[in-house]
């Protein structure tokens, strides 16, 4: 790769959203023949980054420079015409349109002042021959798969562009054989000179397909490496904010789960391209924390244990009887809970009261035909109030207008309020104040101590510390290793992540290296 003199360059870019640093003093550089991988938690600021570079977004601060002229892209299509083009995760192609119509949409071919179809039918092929594919181009895009579209819609960008690929998160939906395959199309696309950025939450294809990365934090630079030589420990400890120290062990007092009621078994459920197939028995009073980078398959955990998702196989038991969650519905009558990551889309119903939104889950466990009155409604929205310490003028005001600590609790009290036995919570002290952040903390504590069975997934070192009874460890959707009482540490934890993103994908369990570091880690 050449380095003289970048490809494409961004210094000092900043950006702000109502007052909010999105971006803060970015230096990027892209060379040509180079897969520049760009990674970062939620929030690190990748997706501002690129739509900055994309024309989505213009910059506050800062200047942009391709083949070493400023730039400054008006917006998407001015940032095409200028060489740069973008994939997205989910592909921005018209299913309903044909191949053709897709790679050509907005510039067909003319002849005498009217579309021409067999040209455009003509170039397509001759496009996407250059891609290996053969497939056909006068058939609706929909027909084809994930893969085949993704790679229409980078035949498209190039064809558009031809200077400058962004790819973000182009692998997300794709089997291991795809993904060999596009790799293949992006070794190619490197050798005739483009550049190339390649967004993933997957360590091991950054380190099968990149030359550098470059380390987003907090809206910050962190570092730009070279993948050659850089330790997969040092790269998590990037992205995460922590150095290895060395750190007592977490304290709880040892206790044998294994002679406590089993509330729940989950034995090889998976589902194919979201979680390899793992095993989980949860136990009475227990807290298992889940740790994992954005990505690792934490959530995809969480909702295949709820039946937001169906496993492709497995089995789960509910108190040693087979049982099958083809809806939430299913796993609320069995006494699960769940509080999901993201509580604004997900959690809350804004327009509602903090009172319809405590007894929305027990309603719906009773069902329609048995409604709460009035009367039962108001006791149990005062009751989870005064108990939570919901800050609230009443129980008639609509949850919208809380802080966002405030609505956490009100899903919390939704849950609490069915008397669960197996209680999920994934992120729930995200985004909130310090104080409610502690308060939730004493919760899940107080809760382990009543004998509920909690899987709380963070990505808070400490906190999985200060709760959790075992801690299992994920990487690219995989489940890598656990971690016992006594050997829980911020530290060890960060090691497991590391091992695990170090493992063999498609190892079922994945439980080998990163249990060996796990169990160094104890000793």
């Amino acid at each position: 790769m050449a380095r003289s003199e970048p490809l494409l360059r961004a210094e000092g870019v900043t950006k702000e959203f109502f007052g909010v640093t999105a971006l803060s003093n970015v230096d990027f550089e892209l060379a040509a023949g180079e897969i520049h991988a760009l990674v970062g938690e939620n929030g690190a600021g990748k997706s501002t980054l690129i739509k900055i570079l994309t024309g989505a977004y213009r910059r506050d601060r800062g200047k942009i420079t391709l083949e070493g002229e400023p730039v400054d892209p008006a917006d998407v299509k001015d940032a095409q015409k200028l060489g740069i083009g973008t994939v997205y995760q989910e592909v921005n192609l018209l299913p309903n349109l044909t191949v053709a119509e897709n790679l050509f949409l907005g510039r067909e071919p003319k002849r005498f002042g009217l579309t021409s179809h067999r040209e455009a039918n003509r170039r397509s092929r001759e496009i996407l021959s250059q891609y290996g594919l053969d497939i056909d181009v006068t058939a609706v895009l929909a027909t084809y798969s994930v893969a085949v579209r993704q790679i229409v819609a980078i035949a498209r960008a190039v064809d558009l562009s031809g200077k400058v690929l962004i790819l973000d998160e182009p692998t997300a939906s794709l089997d291991a054989a795809e993904v060999t395959r596009l790799f293949a199309i992006l070794e190619g696309l490197k050798a005739r000179g483009l550049g190339i950025v390649f967004i993933t939450h997957f360590f091991d294809q950054v380190y099968r397909i990149a030359d550098r990365v470059t380390i987003l934090r907090n809206g910050q630079k962190v570092a730009t490496r070279p993948i050659e030589g850089l330790e997969r420990l040092e790269l998590v400890s990037m992205m995460l904010g922590r150095e290895l120290k060395e750190q007592e062990a977490h304290a709880a007092e040892p206790v044998d789960y294994s002679r406590k009621p089993v509330i729940a078994s989950f034995q090889g459920i998976g589902k194919r391209g979201r979680i390899a197939p793992f095993d989980l028995t949860m136990h009475a009073g227990e807290v298992v924390g889940v740790a994992g980078l954005l990505g690792s398959g934490r959530t995809e955990t969480a909702e295949l244990m709820f039946g937001i998702a169906q496993p492709d196989e497995g089995r789960i038991s509910v108190d040693g009887s087979p049982v099958s969650f083809s809806s939430p519905r299913e796993a609320i009558r069995h006494g699960f809970g769940f509080c999901p990551e993201d509580r604004k889309l997900d959690g809350i119903v804004e327009d509602l009261s903090v009172r319809e939104n405590v007894i929305l889950a027990l309603q719906a466990r009773r069902g329609w035909a048995k409604p709460l009155s009035r009367k039962e409604q108001e006791e149990i929205a005062d009751r989870y109030i005064a108990a939570l310490d919901i800050r609230t003028s009443d129980r008639e005001k609509p949850i919208k207008f809380l802080s966002g600590g405030n609505q956490q609790k009100v899903i919390l009290a939704r849950w609490l309020a069915t008397d669960p036995r197996l209680l999920i919570l994934d992120e729930p002290t995200r985004g909130i104040d310090v104080g409610a952040h502690a308060e939730i903390i004493r919760l899940i504590g107080e809760l382990r101590e009543r004998g509920m069975s909690l899987l709380v997934i963070s990505s808070e070192l400490e906190e999985l510390v200060a709760y959790a009874t075992r801690v299992r460890v994920l990487a690219d959707r995989r489940h890598t290793g656990e971690l016992e009482a006594g050997a829980i540490t911020p530290d060890t934890i960060m090691r497991a992540i590391a091992a695990g993103e170090d493992e063999t994908p498609g190892d079922r369990g994945g439980q080998g290296r990163a249990t060996e570091i796990m169990a160094e880690g104890a000793a």
